[in-house]
């Protein structure tokens, strides 16, 4: 039998919404509505191009130079982003996840915990994909400390929205970000927010991308009265599809990423809009890190809906 290099393929369904979630790291690999792609996806046998649709745990984005101190302790992560010499996205997105629970239309997968270099640290996760009819997908990522110490935290997830356009540049972008993180070359912080106002990183009414070039972590979100944080991608013109992300509470930051520096059959062909619980590089600056006692849990929630 041949297994696909994401391996076992959990299908869901709700109305017209179909998802796919790979054993692989648990990962969203496809969400369609109306038999129409919301997402960039991927192959089965295929390994998620560009983080595509990757959940990100115990922390998303970078650690400088894979070395932080917790407690008193300093820890040396290895250096999964070798050409910036950084650790990224986490530990647990090229693990094999458990199914604990699954029907028609939602899947919970769990990764199991044990500690692993540079993370002596037992912090279990559940990621639950769920479709509904009316309101698309919603994602719940739960993690608990099942170890003896505390333990430092963060999580996100990594899709792509697509409105199927040849380019994003005719785009229209809707971010609810009032401010934007400066960072260097290799995408760690170089300073503190900054306001949007005036910046070509203003996205809270919407306009057209352009030529404008995004791979910035931004915060100050503005939420709804549920809490939730909303960005759109809209074909232009105002009658094509539009998609729509939201992020919950305890998600405080975005990552927004264009693609530019991807293969010519990715680069601005999608948008990436990461809802991260905490910025790049914040398991060194402690920046809204959770830290999660022994027995402690906790559970954040975002989703996609087409339109």
């Amino acid at each position: 039998m041949i297994i696909p290099l994401t391996g076992a393929q959990y299908e869901i369904e709700g109305g017209h919404y179909r998802a796919t979630v790979t054993e692989l790291g648990a990962g969203l690999r496809e969400l369609t509505f109306r038999g129409q792609p919301v997402l960039a996806g991927y192959q089965a046998d295929e390994l998620p191009p560009a983080g595509a649709g990757q959940l990100l745990a115990p922390w998303p984005n970078r650690i400088d130079g894979g070395r932080y101190v917790f407690g008193g302790t300093e820890y040396h992560l290895a250096l999964t982003e070798p050409a910036r010499e950084n650790a990224i996205h986490g530990l647990t997105r090229w693990a094999a996840w458990t199914a604990v629970q699954a029907d028609a239309g939602s899947v919970r997968l769990r990764s199991v915990p044990h500690g692993q270099q540079g993370y002596p640290f037992c912090v279990e996760i559940d990621a639950e994909y769920r479709l509904d009819p009316g309101t698309g997908l919603q994602v719940t990522v739960t993690a608990r400390n099942r170890g003896s110490h505390a333990a430092p935290y963060g999580t996100g997830s990594h899709p792509y929205l697509t409105v199927r356009t040849a380019s994003v540049d005719g785009c229209e972008l809707t971010l609810p970000a009032g401010s934007w993180l400066p960072m260097d070359d290799r995408g760690i912080p170089s300073g503190p927010p900054e306001p949007v106002d005036g910046t070509e990183y203003d996205f809270r009414q919407p306009r057209v991308i352009g030529t404008t070039r995004l791979d910035h972590a931004l915060t100050g979100l503005s939420r709804d009265g549920d809490g939730r944080a909303w960005s759109y991608l809209a074909a232009g013109g105002g009658n094509g599809p539009r998609a729509g992300l939201w992020a919950g509470e305890g998600y405080n930051w975005l990552q927004v990423f264009t693609g530019d520096p991807l293969g010519p059959d990715r680069r601005r062909k999608a948008v990436a809009i990461e809802p991260m619980t905490c910025p790049p590089n914040a398991f060194v600056t402690a920046d809204d890190l959770l830290v999660l006692e022994p027995g402690e849990r906790v559970t954040h929630s975002w989703g996609i809906q087409a339109f």
